[in-house]
C-alpha cells in the first residue's frame, strides 16, 4: 500500500471511531507495524489535522475534519506529464500502462486552461525500447522492488561473457542508457551494470539484505557522481 493511500486510510479509521483506539489496533487494520503508525500519526497532525492521544494510550481524530484535497500549479501539472511520458518511454510495459492510467486521471481533473496547457506541452518522449529490453527492464525492477536476487548472463566492454547473481539495488538512466547499481556476488562489491549488455535475466527464491545506511549513503554518491 502506498503511503498517500494508507494516510488516507488511517484517517477513515480514526474518524469512524468514538473512542481511542491504540497504534496496535490500528497497525493490525493497516498491516504495519505500530512504529509506522506513529509515523503517519506525526503526518497526519503536521497536515492539520486534530488527533488526540499518544502512544500507549491511544488516538482520537475529531469529527469534521477532512484530508485536504491534492492540488498542483501549471508547472507541476507539466512536470507530472512530462515524467509520466517518460516512464511510458523507457521502462517496462506494466509501467507503462499505469502511466497512461495516471496521465487519464490527471487529465480528467485539470479544467480547460489546464488541459489547453497539457495540450502545448513542447514535451514528447516516443518509445525506443525493444520488447526485449522492455521485459528485461521489468525483471529488474520486479527483483529490487522483491529484494530478490538475479542471476544475470552479461557480456562487458570487451565482449566477454560471465554469469553472475546479483543484488539489484537501483536503476539509473544516464546518456540514453539504463545503468543497474547492484552488488555483485562474484566480485563482492558493487558494481554498475548496463541493462543493453545483460543478455538474460533469472530472478532467484533467494532475498538479499536491505542496504545498510552506509551502502545507501554509497549509492547516492555514486548516482551523483554520474551526473553529465
Amino acid at each position: 500500500m502506498r503511503r498517500a493511500e494508507r494516510l488516507f486510510r488511517l484517517a477513515e479509521l480514526l474518524r469512524g471511531r468514538r473512542l481511542a483506539v491504540t497504534a496496535a489496533a490500528l497497525a493490525a487494520d493497516l498491516e504495519v507495524s505500530p512504529r509506522t503508525i506513529y509515523r503517519d500519526i506525526d503526518a497526519l497532525r503536521a497536515a492539520g489535522a486534530p488527533i488526540d492521544g499518544e502512544a500507549g494510550v491511544g488516538f482520537r481524530l475529531a469529527s469534521g475534519w477532512e484530508m485536504p484535497p491534492l492540488s498542483f500549479d501549471g508547472e507541476e501539472v507539466e512536470a507530472l506529464l512530462v515524467g509520466l511520458r517518460m516512464t511510458r518511454a523507457f521502462t517496462d510495459d506494466d509501467l507503462a500502462r499505469a502511466a497512461r492510467r495516471a496521465e487519464a486521471k490527471l487529465r480528467a481533473a485539470l479544467g480547460e486552461a489546464g488541459l489547453r496547457r497539457a495540450d502545448l506541452s513542447p514535451y514528447h518522449a516516443p518509445p525506443t525500447e525493444l520488447a526485449e529490453r522492455r521485459t528485461l527492464h521489468r525483471a529488474v525492477r520486479r527483483a529490487a522492488e522483491t529484494a530478490r536476487k538475479l542471476r544475470i548472463l552479461y557480456r562487458d566492454e570487451a565482449g566477454a561473457e560471465t554469469e553472475r547473481v546479483i543484488h539489484p539495488f537501483a536503476l539509473l538512466r544516464w546518456r540514453a542508457v539504463w545503468t543497474m547499481i547492484a552488488h555483485c556476488e562474484l566480485r563482492g562489491a558493487e558494481r554498475h551494470f548496463r541493462l543493453d549488455r545483460i543478455l538474460s535475466a533469472e530472478a532467484l527464491e533467494e532475498r538479499f539484505p536491505e542496504p545498510s545506511a552506509a551502502l545507501r549513503a554509497k549509492m547516492a554518491a555514486l548516482i551523483e557522481a554520474e551526473r553529465p
